[in-house]
Parts: structure tokens; C-alpha cells; sequence
């Protein structure tokens, strides 16, 4: 089923950033589309089989004859297609300091001659619009990262973790870090099962060695203390705008104790509600 997305709303609101945001997860996306066009530009997506399933046009004052018709057009293909529409907005004085730095004019006022003005006359047009709106997103003192996880509730899956994807993996401290890990935990301070002759020839993947290092308090107390950490520093990588994170579990060869911790901790996290994946890199 294809789907469509209106990003419209206020000059300066952030809809170039919204859109780019978009595309990031997988949306096609065009800029500044006259009103009178978007019929025809959706009849060609629909038309298309297999591609522009996702698609997100950004239309606003820019360029518009008459703004009227734009808020007639959406009504019509809210109504046809189930197109959302997303209104972004922000405050005057949040506008007004986002055109002094980027030194932009505004489109009611190509001559700089009266930025207030301009900016009540846009959001009175606007209000039908609005009114319309599925998604109203307020963006005053919004960074960029603060407004894709805003977005990635909405367009992604609906949750707050759906945005961010973990990898998690294990590995040998003899075989040194692996490369891009974000977080490193080092399990050596638990047991050894390769001095244990019935577990040696064995690896955390098989049954005997999980419970081994699980018959140990330490790693029950280790995996509860990195729950409430993870549950504490997740989220808030998330905001800052990371949209993956590596959690790296090292022990002595990567093939024990580091290899059952970072399958019974990605069990944990995809509990937690997050996607994760999960790799050996020392295990061969």
C-alpha cells in the first residue's frame, strides 16, 4: 500500500529538515511542489508498481497563486488517499530568530521590509490548513535530533525505541577492540570456562557453558546494574540523534563468556522493546 506524506506548515518551521529526516527512513521525497501539481505527482507514484511506495512532498506559501487551493487539494486527497498531512510550527520569536541567522527573506517578505507582518499574514492563511492537519508538531527551541525522534514516533513505529537499532557483539581482548564499538563492557571478570576441561572445546552458544556462567551471583548482578544503565543511557542517545549503537561484551578469546553475555543481553534489549542483532566475531 503506498503512502503519503504533506509536510507543510510555517516559513521556518524546520520542513526542509523534517523531510530530509523522512528520507533518511526511507521516503521519497520533493520540495516546495505547487498545489496544482500534487494530484498529478501522486497519480504518477500510484501508477508506478514497486517504487515510491513511501512518499513525503513538502508544500507550503512558497510559490502558491492562490494558498486556498492548497488547503482544497489536501482536503480532496485526505479524503481519496489517506494522505497525512504534518504542520509544523513554531513560535514568532523563534522565526524571527532563525531568519536574522540564516539571512534568509521570508516569502511574504522578499524585501525584508516587515519579518512580524509577514509571519502573522502566513500563519492566518495557514489556519484552514492547520485545522486539517494529522500530525501538528511544535518546533520552538527544537534541535535536529530532538526533531526526527519527535518524527520517528510518528512515521517509524510508533514507539519511542523504534528509532534507534542495536548491535551487539562479543570478541576477544587478544584479538584487540572491534572497530566502531560505542560501549565496551569487559566480562573477565567472571570465572573461565576454558579452564574447565568439559567446557573447553565448548562456546557460549552451547547450553553447559551459559550455565556455567550463570551459576556465578556476579553475572546476574552484572546483568541487572547494565539494565538500569542501558534503560538510563539509551534513551538519551537517542535523542542526541544516534540511530545505531554497537555494545561491545569482551572476554579473554571471545568464544565463552562474552559470546553468553551478548545473547542473554540481546535477548534483554529487544525485551525492552528495541531492535537488536547479535554477533560472534572471535567465535571461529
Amino acid at each position: 500500500m503506498k503512502e503519503f506524506v504533506l509536510i507543510t506548515g510555517q516559513s521556518g518551521a524546520g520542513k526542509s529538515q523534517a523531510a530530509g529526516i523522512l528520507e533518511d527512513m526511507g521516503y521519497y521525497c520533493v520540495d516546495n511542489l505547487p498545489a496544482e501539481l500534487l494530484p498529478s505527482f501522486i497519480q504518477l507514484c500510484l501508477a508506478a508498481e514497486g517504487r515510491f511506495d513511501r512518499v513525503a512532498l513538502v508544500s507550503d506559501i512558497r510559490g502558491q497563486k492562490d494558498f486556498g487551493e492548497l488547503a482544497a487539494t489536501v482536503a480532496r486527497l485526505r479524503e481519496e488517499l489517506g494522505l497525512h498531512v504534518l504542520y509544523l510550527e513554531a513560535s514568532d520569536a523563534d522565526i524571527l530568530n532563525r531568519y536574522k541567522e540564516t539571512r534568509h527573506s521570508h516569502p511574504l517578505d522578499p524585501g525584508g521590509e516587515d519579518l512580524p507582518a509577514a509571519i502573522r499574514r502566513e500563519k492566518e492563511a495557514l489556519a484552514p490548513l492547520r485545522a486539517e492537519a494529522d500530525t501538528v508538531v511544535d518546533t520552538t527551541g527544537f534541535t535536529w535530533s530532538r526533531l526526527k525522534l519527535r518524527l520517528s514516533k510518528v512515521f517509524h513505529s510508533g514507539k519511542e525505541e523504534g528509532g534507534l537499532f542495536l548491535h551487539v557483539c562479543s570478541f576477544g581482548f587478544k584479538n584487540g577492540l572491534p572497530a566502531g564499538a560505542d560501549l565496551v563492557f569487559d566480562v573477565r571478570f567472571l570465572p573461565n570456562p576454558f579452564y574447565v576441561p568439559e567446557l573447553k572445546n565448548l562456546t557460549g552458544m552451547d547450553a553447559p557453558v551459559r550455565e556455567y556462567v550463570d551459576s556465578f551471583p556476579a553475572a546476574g548482578e552484572f546483568r541487572d546494574k547494565l539494565r538500569d544503565l542501558l534503560a538510563f543511557l539509551l534513551p538519551r542517545y537517542q535523542e542526541e540523534g544516534k540511530s545505531s549503537l554497537q555494545l561491545a561484551f569482551g572476554c579473554t578469546g571471545g568464544r565463552h563468556r562474552s559470546v553468553a553475555l551478548a545473547e542473554e543481553v540481546t535477548v534483554m534489549l529487544r525485551g525492552m522493546g528495541y531492535s537488536a542483532d547479535c554477533v560472534h566475531r572471535d567465535l571461529k
